[in-house]
């Protein structure tokens, strides 16, 4: 075997290992929970998921939505430069203040929203509300305790 051949080798296992590393199994379950949370009766949708943030009725379709956000604060670090009398002197900071500027706050919201038909779900939808971060991940807290009612298949775990 070469040596390029076992450069190729292990640039191909890196690659394998860097999205192995990318796997989010929360973000996989929103995926799964898509398509298994299709035919759930309303009242069962209700009892697991919890009264919805957001109602509507249209036609013969209801929508229910769902929203879970987080968010997350970390000290930030800082740079400074003063000036005075007798010269100039400069610094590094680390930032542990109670609030802002001495943390960075990053939120992540999920909206997710049920479409009804005849009492029964017919499709879930995710989307970001205004001014957060979207992620899957973040989805999984609004289906989990709905997961766990699905007997025909183990829902991916997060």
């Amino acid at each position: 075997m070469s040596i390029r051949d076992l450069g190729l080798r292990f640039l191909g296992l890196l690659s394998l290992g860097l999205l192995a590393a990318c796997a989010n199994p929360a973000a996989d379950a929103s995926l799964y929970a898509q398509g298994a949370l299709i035919g759930m009766p309303k009242q069962t949708l209700l009892s697991c998921a919890g009264v919805p943030d957001k109602q509507a009725v249209i036609d013969n379709q209801e929508f229910f939505t769902y929203h879970s956000g987080q968010i997350t604060s970390y000290p930030s670090a800082s740079f400074g430069v003063a000036g005075g009398r007798w010269g100039w002197g400069s610094g590094i900071g680390y930032g542990y203040g109670a609030g802002y500027p001495g943390y960075d706050v990053q939120s992540t919201i999920c909206e997710a929203t049920f479409t009804l038909r005849n009492g029964v779900v017919e499709r879930l939808v995710y989307s970001g509300a205004p001014g957060g971060r979207s992620t899957l991940g973040q989805c999984y807290y609004v289906v989990q305790n709905c997961l766990a009612l699905i007997p025909q298949q183990t829902p991916p775990k997060p």
